[in-house]
């Protein structure tokens, strides 16, 4: 039978007592990366150790597995005394005497037994996506906000929207005017954007490019030669966002909530998306779940995270997106509106320059990778979008 190891994270180090002492069941990358992120981050815990399951061979029987799984659970546990234990498996099958073990040795004891994905999302402010299942979808109520929290944002958005209309009524004509003699075109910039569930809107903003024809690329780093002496501007403190206040008194967008993206790329994400969970293949739908609520002027992943200028980081934002989603409240609403208002006003251009946390990840087969690989460089070659983002 294949062993259970642990390897020790503490060093041989005593924790305070009154500090969390976490022990990480799973050598998976989401276990290794919880370890690195609770490393950097002491407030909230020391690790004591990772917990290396190995899963026995079919010769074996399972009431071997499961009293081998006991004895070497009780004795980690016995020795480092964890007083949490993060459950980092991103595969359960299999895993039963595991979870048996778990629950004689450490649940029977008072000792907090919490998943690892929920402690990635505490930790990082986003959505571990490679561990999701389709069943772990389906059961996540948390994943649609109840109507009285859509009903706040909705109320604090139409409030906010008509005063800055009304004061900022000034600074709309400066704009316009400095707008039309800077360069030849339209005020405003209007594109077909998707909105709540799915339903296509035009979205409002100062043009802060040269009116050319033809299709533009997708990133904002492509298009940097396009953006006019006003745009620049614009751009630096987000005053070619202001029309969208008009957007939120029509009824198709939000103060917050995740950025609608261009219709003609809303295919692209979505099998994008579909593709991204490579541990078990599964296709889950995250995109559509970024539509489960109204769109918004700003949002978690623009204050956490840099403009998106490839796939990959339009899939990071993505995370960021549905964490908003699972933990939408009035509260983090007005975190996000006072982080924004720190970044107008230039007192953090952090949207721009914040590396993200790689998100955890397992190493998918050969095949599921070339796969995926070609997929991604197939879509690549297929964006359009005008580079007004």
């Amino acid at each position: 039978m294949k062993s259970l190891s642990l390897r020790s994270r503490s060093g041989g180090s005593v924790a305070w007592p009154l500090r969390r002492r976490i022990l990480v069941i799973g050598k998976t990358a989401l276990g290794e990366q919880l370890a690195r992120e609770l490393e950097n981050r002491p407030a909230f815990g020391v690790v004591v150790g990772v917990f290396d399951d190995q899963i026995a061979t079919t010769t074996d029987s399972e009431e071997s597995v499961r009293a081998g799984a006991l004895a070497r659970l009780d004795a980690v546990i016995d020795n480092l005394s964890p007083s949490h234990i993060v459950v980092a498996l991103t595969e359960r099958r299999n895993r039963a005497p595991l979870m048996q073990a778990l629950l004689t040795s450490a649940f029977a004891r008072g000792i907090t037994i919490e998943s690892g994905a929920d402690w990635y999302e505490r930790l990082t402010g986003k959505m571990a996506l490679e561990t999701w299942t389709p069943m772990s979808v389906i059961f996540a109520g948390k994943l649609r906000p109840s109507r009285l929290q859509q009903m706040v944002a909705r109320v604090l958005s139409l409030t906010v929207a008509v005063v800055a209309l009304v004061v900022l009524f000034p600074l709309f004509i400066v704009i316009a005017l400095a707008i039309k003699l800077d360069s030849r075109g339209p005020v405003l910039f209007i594109q077909e954007r998707l909105g709540a569930f799915g339903r296509p809107f035009n979205l409002f903003k100062f043009r802060s490019m040269h009116d050319a024809p033809g299709r533009r690329s997708e990133w904002e780093q492509d298009n940097l030669h396009h953006v006019t002496r006003v745009g620049k501007w614009l751009r630096r403190f987000r005053l070619d966002e202001l029309p969208q206040l008009l957007n939120i008194l029509r009824g198709e967008m939000n103060l917050v909530g995740p950025r609608p993206h261009p219709i003609s790329n809303v295919e692209l994400f979505t099998l994008v998306a579909r593709n991204l969970n490579e541990l078990t293949g599964a296709a889950i739908g995250c995109y559509a779940l970024r539509t489960s609520v109204l769109p918004g002027i700003t949002g978690w992943a623009q204050v956490r995270y840099h403009y998106a200028n490839n796939l990959e980081e339009e899939i990071e934002k993505l995370r960021y997106d549905l964490y908003y989603i699972k933990h939408m409240s009035p509260w983090l609403d007005l975190l996000i509106l006072f982080e924004t208002v720190k970044v107008v006003c230039g007192y953090n251009q952090t949207p721009r320059t914040v590396e993200a946390a790689p998100a955890p990840a397992q190493k998918p087969a050969k095949a599921s990778r070339r796969t995926t690989k070609s997929r991604r460089v197939r879509f690549a070659g297929n964006v359009r979008h005008t580079g007004e983002t």
